[in-house]
């Protein structure tokens, strides 16, 4: 029945049963009643449906069904219900296809996440959550140099990325969750990359450090430590800032932004969680921030978002093993077929990725 995936599928559009019905030529009750699994639409309605929802008419009848657990979102108090039913609905769309095409496979050839070996049981200090992303570098061999696609350490890691489209504007800070089993982030392709990155980061402190905080400490300044530390490595900072300093140059702070990935305010911050300046000189150059409107927006370009391309990869390797035919991929890709076929056989100019 269509019930739960029509009411997914409005929830992610934002569109009332009204809304809806008068889209699809039926009354809000009739909407309704398909929620419900009262009724079954006809084929007719049923592509009005589908062209109203921006899904095709496959969607409603896909077999897989996952459901998010352990959800954690990372929100504003502002964040409204309805931004935060578009945003799950969009990575429950997401994380079904990733599940059908595991289930393709004999052997899917993502390892699942095993955890990191060797990590202290009990995290009581911010000094020893730093302690942990330096122990996670060093077992998935990150050495201290900028980490350039932070996406593809976590999945190659086991842990699944997902960017949503979704645009929750400033009211949606990251969602951990897990599928089968699967440790889930999640991420806006609105964010510029800094932001991305950090919550990565953040998420994958979470992750990690939840269990083993002691009760004492505050597990979102403990996670902050964590992406500080996992994105900008002593060693490395203190390299380019030296030990001790009476002030830095916004400068300074512009250049290590572009070398590893990370804003400004973070670099200022990680220079006085790691005593290179003291704290009251982090607070007055935070107030020059202020002034200088970089706390909304900071100089300079924006950094490059993120990207995730291996569930792509996936669907073409699928392909190319024939374990899938193309009208699979491109249902999956949400490609119309004819599109589809010019992708892959390098025919259109269109070089936009799909997901």
């Amino acid at each position: 029945m269509i019930g739960e995936r029509l009411k997914r599928a409005r929830a992610a559009s934002g569109l009332s049963m009204s809304s809806l019905g008068d889209l699809a030529g039926v009354s809000a009750n009739m909407i309704k009643k398909y929620e419900h699994n009262l009724s079954m639409p006809s084929s007719g309605v049923l592509i009005k449906l589908s062209s109203a929802l921006g899904v095709k008419s496959e969607y409603f009848f896909r077999q897989e069904h996952v459901q998010l657990l352990e959800v954690e979102y990372r929100k504003r108090a502002s964040a409204s219900r309805s931004l935060l039913k578009k945003v799950e609905a969009d990575v429950l769309d997401q994380a079904e296809r990733w599940q059908e095409l595991a289930n393709l496979w004999p052997n899917f050839p993502i390892k699942p996440f095993k955890g990191v070996d060797g990590l202290t049981t009990s995290v009581e200090t911010l000094e020893e959550a730093e302690e942990v992303a330096d122990r996670i570098r060093e077992s998935w061999g990150l050495g201290k140099l900028p980490l350039s696609d932070l996406i593809d350490v976590l999945e190659t890691h086991g842990i699944l990325v997902i960017v949503t489209d979704v645009d929750s504007g400033a009211k949606f800070d990251g969602l951990q969750a897990s599928v089968a089993g699967q440790p889930v982030v999640v991420v806006s392709s609105t964010w510029p990359g800094d932001r991305q990155r950090f919550t990565l980061a953040h998420e994958l402190g979470h992750l990690l450090l939840s269990d083993r905080l002691a009760s004492e400490i505050d597990e979102e300044k403990a996670c902050n430590r964590f992406a500080s530390a996992l994105l900008l490595p002593a060693a490395s900072v203190r390299q380019h800032l030296g030990e001790k300093r009476s002030s830095l140059e916004p400068r300074e702070l512009a250049l290590l932004k572009q070398e590893f990935g990370v804003s400004m305010a973070a670099c200022l911050y990680r220079a006085a969680d790691l005593g290179i300046i003291d704290r009251s000189t982090c607070q007055k150059m935070y107030i020059v921030f202020s002034q200088r409107g970089w706390r909304k927006q900071e100089p300079g370009p924006a950094l490059p978002q993120e990207q995730t391309l291996l569930f792509q990869q996936l669907v073409y390797r699928a392909l190319g093993e024939d374990i899938i035919g193309e009208a699979k991929a491109a249902e999956l890709l949400k490609l119309p077929l004819m599109s589809f076929h010019q992708i892959r056989k390098m025919e259109s100019s269109h070089s936009a990725a799909h997901q």
